[in-house]
């Protein structure tokens, strides 16, 4: 017989070195208060967003670390394409570009997550403006030639170092290749950067070479009376470490429901030795 009632505590491994926990209820009860309509359309709406914006979190932080790289390119008044399919078009043509470099210069494949920023016009909504790209990558190719490719330009490679050369260029716009710099929550804050415009349209897309998250799911490590008692000291670690053994927590989110109780969020970085 199903259990009714119960905590659910779901790790999600975010490569080697991430660790996410949810320790959650599962009840059979409704969702009181629940509005029908657009409040309900609304409240659904942000919380796939906000699920949406996890995922891409979690994805980065499986894949990308401190040898990586974050791209911003943006459109000069010469290249500023007329529909976002254009934009699309555009960036899709650099990334084969960098595919086809990194492949002959370092035999590796190019991994890659894009966000395309824009903002519908006020008059034309089916037109977008203010277009620009973020750009999160694997590292193996200079930053001065990742932002040498943001142009119409066939690159010369034997030439590529010469600066003379390289003011010649036509470049579609300004673009600015930085390494990644991860902290105690990875690159989290680059993600909250990148998604920081509320009004504005974001499309993501990724390479399909990703290594996506693992999930592994346990209903019996956890009792409400437990998790209860978790809640009275949220600040401490040390009973976090002695359940996650070679994990050092870096977050710990507490939230309390009304109808379901307590349930709690932890973000954990493996030990380095």
């Amino acid at each position: 017989m199903a259990r009714k009632n119960f905590i659910r505590e779901k790790k999600i491994y975010c490569g080697k070195e991430w660790l996410e926990v949810d320790i959650v209820p599962v009840t059979n009860m409704p969702e009181a208060g629940k509005e029908k309509g657009k409040e309900s359309s609304q409240a659904q709406k942000n919380l796939n967003d906000k699920r949406s914006k996890r995922r891409f979190v979690q994805i980065a932080n499986t894949n990308f670390g401190e040898d990586d790289l974050h791209i911003s390119a943006t459109y000069n008044e010469a290249h500023l394409p007329m529909t976002l399919k254009e934009a699309e078009k555009n960036v899709h043509n650099y990334l084969d570009r960098v595919k086809r470099r990194m492949k002959r210069a370092t035999g590796q494949d190019l991994k890659y997550m894009l966000v395309t920023e824009y903002t519908s016009d006020e008059e034309d909504e089916e037109k977008a403006v203010r277009i620009h790209h973020h750009i999160i990558l694997n590292g193996g190719l200079s930053r001065d030639d990742l932002e040498l490719m943001w142009s119409t330009n066939r690159i010369n490679w034997k030439k590529a170092a010469d600066r003379e050369y390289r003011k010649n260029i036509d470049y579609i716009g300004f673009v600015n290749c930085d390494r990644l710099q991860p902290n105690e929550n990875g690159i989290e804050g680059l993600v909250n950067y990148i998604n920081k415009r509320k009004k504005g349209c974001k499309k993501w897309s990724t390479s399909m070479n990703l290594e996506k998250p693992k999930e592994k799911k346990n209903d019996h490590k956890y009792s409400f009376r437990k998790l209860r008692e978790l809640a009275q000291t949220p600040e401490d670690k040390t009973v976090w470490r002695k359940q996650y053994k070679g994990y050092e927590p870096t977050k710990i989110k507490f939230e309390y429901n009304d109808y379901t109780g307590w349930s709690c969020y932890l973000r954990l970085r493996k030990v380095r030795d």
